[in-house]
């Protein structure tokens, strides 16, 4: 089981926006060897399909906790690039906790992120502007 999954919705491509998170996230320096990652595709086929299945999440295994502090951290400056930010969902174990609209990659947010998944306030919430459960 992965430490941590990263899942999008909403953008209209969600494979090519994970696609983006994915290139960015393996560009990041910052995340240095802390995280490993790789794609899954969870979608099923139908009977005789051709093809794996639609991508539609990224599986993290994260060394420590600076690697899990560096990963949110990578995500929410991903999303502030975009035009449109993707709703994000973070999942540890049955924890989840979703981003909505412009959130700042500051270290309140981070904190707030990483408590809820720490934590297990399964559901929380990190809606605009607050990354706090609700």
């Amino acid at each position: 089981m992965p430490d941590i999954s990263v899942g999008v919705a909403e953008t209209g491509d969600d494979e090519a926006a994970l696609r983006a998170l994915s290139s960015w996230l393996r560009e990041d320096e910052a995340l240095g060897g802390a995280v490993r990652g790789r794609t899954a595709a969870r979608a099923r086929r139908e009977p005789g399909a051709m093809g794996g299945g639609t991508l539609d999440v990224l599986e993290f295994a994260v060394s420590s906790g600076l690697g899990l502090g560096g990963l949110v951290l990578s995500v929410l400056q991903w999303r502030a690039a975009l035009r449109r930010p993707a709703a994000t969902v973070l999942r540890r174990g049955a924890v989840e906790v979703r981003l909505e609209g412009r959130l700042a990659a500051d270290q309140e947010t981070v904190r707030n992120i990483l408590e809820q998944l720490r934590d297990g306030q399964g559901n929380a919430d990190a809606g605009e502007g607050d990354a706090g459960p609700r």
